[in-house]
Formats: C-alpha cells, structure tokens, sequence
C-alpha cells in the first residue's frame, strides 16, 4: 500500500479564497486526497446596483461601497466572493422588486448557489488536472440540495454523499452531511432518531471497519470538538459568568455509531468554535474548525499507512 495523505478541511460557507487554498492545498502539504466536508455554500446575496451616472453601489459588511469603474467593481466582487457572499450585479428596477418578493430572493438565490458550486467544480478539475490527487467535496447541513447535480457531474471532483467509497487500496470512508436538529432549521437535518437511517445502508457496505472512516459532517456529543455558544429563545448567545455559556450541541447518533464499530478516523466540522480533535476509545476524531470569514482555511493534513494513523496535525492558512 502507498501511503495516503490526507487534506481535510469543512465549513468554507461560498468563501472562494478558502476554496482555492483547499485545492492549493494538495500540492502543499503533498497530499494525494483532499476532502471537503461540508457547508461549502454561501448564506447571502450581495447586490451591487448599477446607478444611471454608470456607478454601481453597495451595501457590504455594513458599509455602502461606490464604485465607478469596472476595475473596482470586479475587485469588489472578488471582496464578497471572497468573504463567503455572492456579488449580484442588478439594476434599480430589479432591485427594487426583489425587495418587495422573498420568493424571487429566494429563486435567485438557489440560482447563484448553483452557478458559483458549478464555478468551484469547473476550477477544480482545471488545478486539479494530470495530478494524482483525489477530490471529494461533499454537501453539509446548510447546503440546498440544489447543489448536488454540481458535484456529482463532475469527472475530477468526487460527491461521496451518502456512499461507501475507498479512499486508497485499505481505506473505505462512509460519508455524510446530514446533522441532528439545530435552531436554523437547514436543509439537511432530521432528529437524532432518523438520523441513523441516513448512516445505516453506507454501514452496512463497509467491508473493514478497523480501517474504515467516518466523514461526517456533525461531530460526535459530548466532546471538545461539539462545544458551541448556547443560544436563548431569540438566538441570541446566553451569557454567564461574565462569558458566553458553550453546550454541547454534536450528535449523539454519531458517538454512538463510533462507538459501536470503531473506525480508525473520525472526520468532522460543523462547529465552527471547536477546532480540536480527541480519541473516543480507538477512533482519533477531528474538527479543524472554521474562519472562513476573514479568509483563513483551517484544516488538518493526516498520515496513513499500513499500521493506522501515522500522524496528524492541524493546519491554517
């Protein structure tokens, strides 16, 4: 067996900077498998409109931004791309009747999600050319179904949504991003008692669990890597002490699947606080956390080999 090197990282939410430094990623660290586990979308459009003295203006990050050329507006485009929003270039006219309909915002917004998802893929299988790498990108919890025709079209970049896939010639990774109940109430997230059914026909086709990884998205309860703010009845952060009160919000589903069938590796993110990993019994689980808003990729590079684990450490940049 060669040994395998391991990219993983989760939680870019539409932040291109992040994307690119993923599939920068393999030639960096030298890995010959890179996995995005989830969330990979936006959460807003950006509109920037255009004005009849042929200036365009915008409300980003709480500031208005004029800009006047067309220099300036693609740099401002690549600013909203970049901090994990979509840049919607749109006249007042327009404008003003997306105001008026949610429905029309919410058409758009699936059809910018789309565009920008089959973008990421069309970028991918260019870097990613003639190298012996291996892409899987898959959906997490805040991510429209829309998007999976996008991954699942692709020659180069691998959805392993839902499947039992094998990695290298020893490794078989099961993969999911289907999450407990959480107070957003997202696309891809069911009680902890149907969860299992989104987990169980991938279980069952593993052929070695003692080697076999878990690529899901929400991360196990009760651990350092599942900790989040607690949220009041308005969402609003619950302060006590004189500091924000953490709970543990990850899936009991998950830690008990681990549990069970003790995988070598636990791969997962969703909790953007709790970069970390820990051992529950064999199984090194993983969040490398998320900063995708100020551009920061947080990962984790990993070391296979025939033994189990070689290595592991946690990276950003």
């Amino acid at each position: 067996m060669t040994n395998t090197r391991i990219f993983f990282t989760s939680d870019v939410h539409g932040s291109e900077v992040c994307f690119m430094k993923f599939l920068n990623a393999a030639k960096f660290y030298d890995a010959n498998v890179l996995i995005l586990g989830g969330d990979i979308t936006g959460k807003m459009i950006v509109p920037i409109v255009e004005r009849n003295d042929g200036c365009a203006i915008a409300d980003f990050l709480g500031t208005e931004q004029i800009v006047k050329t067309k220099e300036e507006r693609q740099a401002l485009e690549k600013n909203i791309r970049n901090s994990g929003y979509y840049p919607f270039l749109t006249s007042p006219i327009e404008f003003e009747k997306l105001q008026a309909d949610k429905k029309l915002v919410d058409e758009l917004f699936s059809k910018v999600m789309v565009d920008s998802v089959k973008r990421w893929v069309g970028i991918a299988e260019e870097r990613l050319k003639g190298m012996n790498v291996r892409c899987y990108i898959s959906p997490g919890n805040d991510d429209r179904f829309d998007i999976d025709p996008m991954l699942k079209g692709s020659s180069t970049v691998v959805c392993p949504e839902g499947e039992t896939v094998s990695i290298d010639d020893r490794h078989e990774m099961i993969t999911s991003g289907w999450s407990n109940t959480t107070p957003w109430h997202s696309p891809r997230e069911v009680p902890e008692e149907e969860l299992i059914k989104k987990f169980e026909p991938m279980l069952q086709r593993v052929q070695n669990m003692e080697t076999s990884i878990f690529n899901l998205h929400c991360p196990p309860h009760n651990t350092p890597i599942d900790l989040a703010p607690e949220l009041d009845a308005t969402l609003k952060p619950v302060v006590k002490g004189g500091g924000v009160s953490m709970v543990h919000v990850g899936s009991i589903t998950v830690r008990k699947l681990i549990e069970q069938y003790k995988p070598l590796l636990g791969l997962h993110g969703h909790i953007h606080e709790s970069r970390g990993f820990v051992k529950i019994g064999r199984t090194l689980c993983i969040n490398p956390g998320s900063e995708y808003g100020e551009g920061v990729l947080r990962g984790a590079v990993i070391n296979l080999d025939q033994k189990g684990i070689r290595s592991h450490i946690l990276t950003q940049g």
